[in-house]
């Protein structure tokens, strides 16, 4: 059986040239007999490319390469001819057929795939951390949140934390009730990290009441009493003035806004 030498060059990490020769050659040898893959990833300068086509040559091996620059291309392509290199372009096709269908030129920056990725998977982290330390469920999570979010029930503390996830920040939340002693771990949080969410009385009242209502229960239980929120509210406010950290009044704000105003401050904390 021939031995088969593949080089994969790329400007970025060569994981989609990798992939795709895999596929293919494990349509000729399922266990990849006889047969080698080998990367050079993040090649942008033409000496590279020389220095790559001259080596391919030397051990008989093939070129696959994803390069997003026309000139590395074309570089590639002509260095491959001139020492007899047979070389196959992933991208070039690809990037031509895009730039007539769209009438735009293409961006040529390398691993651009690769910083959607993880800009992705550093959301999804943020979306199951905020579920992981919701509600005070484990104080640990304090100490390791981006942002730690505190206040009376139906503050909108879940939401928010939900929101502030997606622009991929790690969101704990913590409910304050005054029979319950706040986890240590709060008092150990950098205060500009910290959020109070506060809201009118009056306002409180009603949400509290329309949750009631929703749970197809009595709307003046001491849960909704206005002598119950005025308690609530004075445990929420010497917390607070313990911890140092920033109020945030959401009285009648949108998730959103009351976000950006977070968003905003820990910015200008930065």
């Amino acid at each position: 059986m021939k031995k088969l030498q593949v080089y994969v060059v790329s400007d970025s990490v060569g994981e989609t040239g990798e992939q795709v020769v895999k596929a293919v050659a494990t349509q000729f040898r399922p266990n990849f007999d006889h047969t080698i893959i080998r990367k050079f990833p993040h090649i942008t300068n033409k000496d590279h490319i020389q220095n790559i086509v001259e080596i391919a040559k030397a051990q008989d091996a093939i070129i696959v390469f994803t390069l997003v620059e026309e000139s590395m291309r074309k570089n590639m392509i002509e260095v491959c001819n001139q020492k007899g290199v047979k070389s196959f372009d992933l991208l070039g096709p690809m990037i031509a057929m895009f730039e007539s269908e769209t009438n735009q030129k293409p961006l040529e920056e390398p691993g651009l795939v690769h910083k959607l990725d993880e800009d992705y998977f550093r959301k999804i982290e943020a979306v199951e951390f905020a579920v992981k330390y919701d509600d005070g469920r484990d104080p640990r999570g304090l100490l390791l949140a981006d942002v730690v979010l505190i206040g009376v029930s139906r503050t909108s503390k879940t939401p928010l934390s939900q929101y502030l996830a997606h622009k991929r920040l790690k969101v704990a939340n913590v409910p304050l009730v005054p029979e319950i002693d706040p986890p240590e771990e709060l008092y150990l949080v950098d205060p500009k990290k910290c959020f109070g969410l506060v809201i009118s009385p009056e306002k409180l009242n009603i949400i509290r009441r329309e949750r009631l209502k929703a749970l197809g229960l009595s709307d003046d239980a001491n849960y909704a009493r206005h002598a119950r929120i005025e308690d609530e509210l004075k445990h929420f406010y010497k917390v607070v003035e313990k911890i140092g950290c920033e109020i945030v009044d959401v009285t009648n704000k949108a998730v959103e806004e009351t976000a950006n105003v977070i968003i905003h401050k820990i910015e200008q904390g930065r």
